[in-house]
């Protein structure tokens, strides 16, 4: 029984960067552009099992597919004039989705993530490593940018607080080939242990809080700071969202562009040298200061955290925070304290990034362009598993932060390697079915010492160091409020 040839229909579409209320992507219609679109690329054997008629079989990402169909792909490909002059082996669309999905099976080559991609399809040509990298070479980067671009933002169900979406900004580092090509480009670190064995790649992200989505990412050599890199991102901030940041960009410039520039709201931690002139009190104990052409809140507060099972306490720390939230009614003191820690949402997100997603491996790309590529295809499917993760729990009023990351990432890698049709997947079923199955517990309020962790290393970290997680009941005080946390 021949299949209804699905890839004509959507091919006929163009995605436009927004969602509906369904958070599904709205598309309107377009000319076709490829004389071969019009073909039909697949059918259906009676027994469900797809049979590979042409090159565009592969073109596929599991139960991902329906975050990333292939008139999204198509669009990006032919608005940065990606697309193939003619029909070859490994046209730019299964490239893009061979790019996509590598960075789930971080631990094998292209090779074998073409295995994967084609392991439910029956007569797949296969190409050699040499093909593979000359097709890569011939897409470029830059339909990976534009497709993180489409997927980048916000599904709906970011963390809000009074009205406010709740986002962080943040950066890390990440390392690249030591290859000719990358030297040039990305540099080596020194430091005392002899440096970085590899070239340091530097990343700065916005993150939205509860949801862990990408709002926007930027990257380029470790030779520029951070702050210049995360200056960048407040392209994406708007009036209404409320940005954390740690003591790194306690800075008069990042104050003046987030508040007069883009209109958002900030609460940053004060650096230990800052020493903000007092202007005027609030009623709570809080005060104000001015830096450069911006009046500030300032929030000093001691917070205690107790070892719930001995009442011991564990340590004490104070905090100075920065924020444009000026009404102490509306915006009390110590609930703002307690928000601050909302900022290591974005680590967590960094820990799925380099961690979980490509387990402390090095990226593959031995050229700047290579890296640049990778690392956009590595940012959208991971952007696309944290929109599947928040349309499964939408509707089951389930927290995204209660939705195991895991479980969604080794899900999505059996739905590619069973996937026995390229637009077999129109549905986020067995993900959903998965995380709904295992949701994560409550988060509980645990205090661990803040060291490097060297799992792999021989030699032992210098000094005494407790490595005990307590779970911890924290006390938080302001000059006139005392707030228990959980």
């Amino acid at each position: 029984m021949g299949g209804v040839c699905q890839v004509c229909a959507l091919s006929a579409c163009r995605v436009v960067g927004q969602r509906d209320s369904g958070f599904r992507w709205i598309v309107r219609q377009r000319r076709s552009s490829s004389p071969w679109e019009s073909r039909c690329l697949f059918s259906l054997s009676p027994n469900g099992g797809g049979t590979l008629l042409d090159p565009f079989g592969p073109a596929h990402l599991g139960e991902l597919t329906a975050i990333v169909p292939v008139e999204m792909v198509d669009a990006v490909l032919s608005d940065t004039g990606a697309t193939q002059s003619r029909l070859r082996r490994l046209p730019s669309r299964v490239v893009v989705y061979l790019l996509l999905a590598a960075p789930l099976f971080a631990d094998v080559g292209y090779e074998q993530v073409w295995a994967r991609l084609t392991a439910g399809l029956r007569g797949c040509h296969w190409p050699g490593s040499s093909a593979l990298s000359q097709a890569r070479r011939r897409v470029g980067p830059r339909p990976l940018r534009a497709l993180f671009e489409v997927l980048a933002g916000d599904t709906g169900g970011a963390h809000r607080w009074h009205g406010l979406v709740v986002c962080a900004i943040d950066g890390t580092t990440l390392v690249v080939p030591d290859s000719e090509a990358n030297r040039p480009c990305y540099r080596h670190v020194k430091g005392t242990h002899g440096g970085a064995s590899y070239p340091i790649m530097r990343v700065a992200a916005l993150v939205a809080c509860g949801t862990r989505t990408l709002l926007d990412v930027t990257f380029g050599p470790d030779s520029d700071g951070e702050i210049r890199y995360a200056t960048q991102l407040f392209r994406s901030l708007r009036s209404g969202m409320l940005v954390l940041g740690d003591r790194a960009y306690d800075s008069q410039g990042v104050y003046q562009a987030i508040i007069l520039g883009s209109h958002a709201d900030l609460l940053i931690r004060a650096s230990s040298t800052r020493k903000p002139a007092l202007i005027g009190r609030c009623a709570d104990g809080t005060w104000l200061t001015r830096i450069g052409s911006v009046t500030l809140r300032v929030i000093d507060a001691t917070i205690d955290v107790y070892d719930t099972n001995t009442g011991i306490l564990v340590k004490t720390g104070h905090y100075r925070l920065l924020t444009s939230l000026l009404d102490p009614d509306r915006y009390p003191a110590a609930d703002l304290v307690e928000l601050y820690h909302q900022r290591w949402e974005i680590e967590t997100t960094y820990l799925e990034l380099k961690s979980t997603l490509l387990h402390g491996r090095v990226l593959r790309a031995r050229t700047p362009a290579g890296v640049e590529q990778e690392l956009y295809a590595l940012l959208a499917t991971y952007q696309a598993l944290r929109l599947a993760i928040a349309d499964a729990v939408q509707p089951a009023g389930i927290a995204p932060d209660r939705a195991s990351f895991s479980i969604a990432l080794n899900t999505a890698r059996d739905r590619i390697i069973h996937s026995c049709n390229a637009i077999e997947n129109t549905i986020i079923s067995h993900i959903a079915a998965a995380i709904l199955a295992r949701p994560l517990p409550p988060r509980r309020s645990r205090s661990s010492p803040r060291v490097v962790k060297r799992a792999i290393s021989k030699h032992r970290a210098k000094g005494p160091i407790d490595r005990t997680n307590h779970h911890t009941q924290i006390t938080i005080t302001t000059p006139l409020t005392t707030a228990h946390g959980p």
